[in-house]
């Protein structure tokens, strides 16, 4: 591990995906940084002005209607303290819910507290308990890193689908590039075809309550609809630290005990499933982000990465427990070799030759452009 190449600004080493260095040693995920900060003048004047711009935008576009924003809400640090600025900046938003029946305890109260305190409706999606586990089971079997890929897209689904039925133009997030880092090209894909493929192939359940995005219903919310997507924390300045000292001194928020650790199938995909199956260790992401934005210097960060990782004690016995795998079954896919999303059917190739499409979108505001780099580039592998 000595002998690897490591990128001279953050910690990013060689086996990081797609990577590649510059003369002076620094990675091109740190060289895409700097670049998002300049687009969106993340933390600075230009990036306020931006975002007060489309604060008016949100305002007139919703006005004489019930809500002007929908935002999703997990109970984490930075989606509770979207909900906190929300109404600081006078918005009115309907707060998001896709329960995928893995919450931890904590994280529910912590919904239920931002909302009563802040007076904000709550629409919520619940997936069918045992439906939901097959899906999770299969892409265990798969091999996968993308065990929870199905959260992540159904979030999306249902916040477009909120957005929708209530004419709402906006969707709020509560993602930092500065403080999640960027995640490597061509690594944690995930698609509606990819989830139905995978499903398939692997589950004992047909999709009835989960809901599916096709790429169909994508473009009908994105083009027809034009629901538009808004990272505030792009253009504002954003310590998480502080936060989360926000939310506990203001509200009665408790923290979960660690980055992800509100859902605990998002705890065992990062804790144990990718670090063991897959030999990635996701803390190089925050910890990068760290080093990058001065908040730890980067030998620290260097030996915190080679601290084992902390997790919940029975973690795993919950996971094999509540997903029917049995001992033998769970060794024997931890030790087979690992799959990715090129061995099964998805719209990568689709997002590919749509990409001048899709930069349009992404300069309107109406995907990422987060989505555009990593969905619509040429997968070299």
């Amino acid at each position: 591990m000595s002998n690897l190449k490591i990128c001279t600004n953050c910690i990013y080493d060689e086996t990081t995906p797609s990577i590649n260095f510059d003369d002076n040693g620094v990675c091109n995920y740190c060289l895409m940084i700097e670049q998002l900060v300049d687009e969106y003048g993340t933390g600075s004047e230009k990036g306020k002005k931006i975002f007060e711009s489309i604060l008016e935008e949100i305002k007139s576009h919703g006005e004489n209607k019930e809500y002007d924003c929908v935002i999703g809400v997990s109970g984490g640090t930075d989606s509770s303290y979207m909900l906190h600025k929300i109404k600081e900046w006078g918005l009115r938003p309907l707060a998001v819910h896709y329960d995928n029946t893995w919450n931890s305890a904590i994280a529910t109260q912590n919904i239920k507290i931002m909302l009563d305190e802040l007076d904000i409706d709550l629409y919520t999606h619940v997936v069918d308990n045992d439906e939901a586990d097959s899906i999770f089971r299969a892409f265990f079997r798969a091999g996968v890193p993308e065990l929870d890929a199905s959260t992540d897209l159904a979030l999306a689904e249902v916040l477009y689908r909120a957005a929708d039925k209530y004419g709402v133009k906006y969707i709020i997030e509560g993602h930092s590039f500065m403080t999640e880092g960027v995640g490597p090209l061509g690594d944690f894909y995930f698609d509606g075809r990819y989830i139905n493929s995978i499903n398939k192939k692997f589950g004992n359940k047909k999709i009835k309550t989960y809901p599916l995005m096709t790429f169909y219903q994508f473009m009908k919310w994105v083009l027809v609809k034009k629901i538009k997507k808004i990272r505030p924390l792009w253009y504002l300045d954003y310590s998480k630290e502080e936060a989360r000292r926000i939310l506990e001194e203001n509200y009665e928020w408790k923290y979960y005990g660690g980055h992800h650790c509100e859902n605990r199938l998002s705890a065992f995909l990062h804790s144990v499933w990718l670090p063991t199956k897959v030999n990635r260790d996701l803390r190089s992401l925050t910890l990068g982000a760290r080093v990058r934005s001065k908040s730890m210097s980067r030998d620290n960060a260097l030996k915190k990465i080679k601290e084992p990782i902390d997790f919940e004690p029975g973690l795993v016995e919950y996971f094999k427990k509540r997903l029917k795998i049995s001992d033998e079954e769970y060794e024997e896919v931890i030790k087979s070799p690992s799959k990715s999303f090129r061995d099964y059917p998805t719209y990568k190739r689709l997002f590919e030759r749509l990409r001048p499409m899709f930069y349009v979108l992404y300069k309107s505001n109406l995907v990422p452009k987060s989505f555009y780099i990593k969905y619509t580039s040429k997968d070299e592998v």
